[in-house]
């Protein structure tokens, strides 16, 4: 079913970002974390091994000092095959603005198990820190550094805008906080924007904090929750989908939601998804929208199927309205 959104006055626009904290902890000076909780995030039969990690940040340099969005630091125990300390990891923090315990003290962020078999000589390759953080204990200690991330943030007046947000797997830690920063943060009147999150994962059971986002759409009339699976097909669509396919899908939603001035884009996940979106935009919305999300040249504009990621921030580059996170 469609939410019927309350529409706010109509400002929108290029978005003020807020001031954030940076480094407070490098790695060569590390704050100490520990551990409070380590639950499992993925459901069933799951392909892989996700979990989300809360850790007491209180005594380091982080407490009270991060945004939802940003991201921290995780240096592993240990040297590499060179004999060289292991470098740091840096993690999306998956908590609002306020940590889990609403003071600021406790971060979280959501990791999956890094296991694969090396192609060459075909021996197991584990992931040093994330099997490093899926294994730590209740109590156990951390180094952490941070925060990171200047841009990849709510706005400083996020009621000015609506939001559309797109995540893969793991890419969906920063809109767990954001969306609670928006709409249920302690002390705070939530937002009367409009926020639709489109989740994309092979299958059901990947689905990552797909309950609470459930539950959240049922409590929220301005909050919308789509999924998108690849290998399986939807409740409501008979077919496999990526996230960008959810534009084509319900595409007369998404143009009226694009053509707002208020509107932002925010994409979190694997290197490379952030072409297909583009893409899709491009199929769905008429030029003069479409620019104000991306500024395309002329000698692709017209080519939209043949888009890579190397003409990303080159032929085809978002605007300030476009917020990409992806890693590889």
């Amino acid at each position: 079913m469609t939410p019927e959104f309350v529409t706010p006055p109509d400002v929108g626009g290029e978005p003020v970002l807020p001031a954030v904290h940076m480094h407070l902890h490098t790695p060569a000076d590390p704050g100490t974390g520990v551990v409070v909780s380590s639950e499992p995030c993925s459901r069933g039969k799951s392909a892989g091994f996700v979990r989300h990690v809360v850790i007491d940040v209180g005594e380091t340099k982080l407490a009270g000092s991060f945004r939802s969005g940003q991201s921290f630091g995780v240096l592993p125990p240990g040297t590499d095959d060179k004999g060289r300390p292991h470098h740091v990891r840096l993690y999306s923090i998956a908590s609002p603005t306020t940590g889990e315990d609403g003071r600021g003290r406790h971060i979280s962020t959501t990791v999956k198990r890094t296991i694969a078999e090396h192609r060459d000589h075909h021996r197991l390759l584990l992931g040093v820190a994330s099997n490093y953080l899926c294994d730590l204990q209740p109590g156990e200690q951390v180094k952490v550094t941070g925060p990171n991330g200047k841009r990849f943030v709510l706005p400083e007046n996020p009621a000015e805008h609506d939001f559309l947000f797109f995540a893969t797997g793991t890419g969906i830690a920063p809109f767990r906080g954001m969306c609670t920063d928006l709409f249920e943060r302690p002390g705070a009147s939530p937002v009367t924007s409009r926020a639709v999150l489109i989740m994309g994962s092979p299958y059901e059971t990947d689905l990552l904090y797909d309950q609470s986002f459930r539950d959240l759409a049922g409590r929220c009339k301005n909050f919308e929750y789509l999924t998108a699976l690849s290998r399986q097909p939807q409740h409501d669509v008979p077919d496999h989908l990526y996230v960008q396919h959810r534009l084509g899908v319900h595409r007369d939603r998404f143009v009226t939601l694009l053509e707002s001035p208020r509107t932002l884009v925010y994409i979190c996940g694997i290197a490379g998804m952030e072409v297909g979106i583009f893409q899709e935009m491009a199929r769905i919305l008429p030029p003069s929208v479409l620019d104000q999300y991306l500024a395309v040249s002329e000698d692709v504009r017209g080519a939209v199927d043949g888009w890579t990621r190397a003409m990303i921030n080159r032929q085809v580059k978002p605007t300030r309205r476009v917020f990409t996170e992806v890693y590889t």
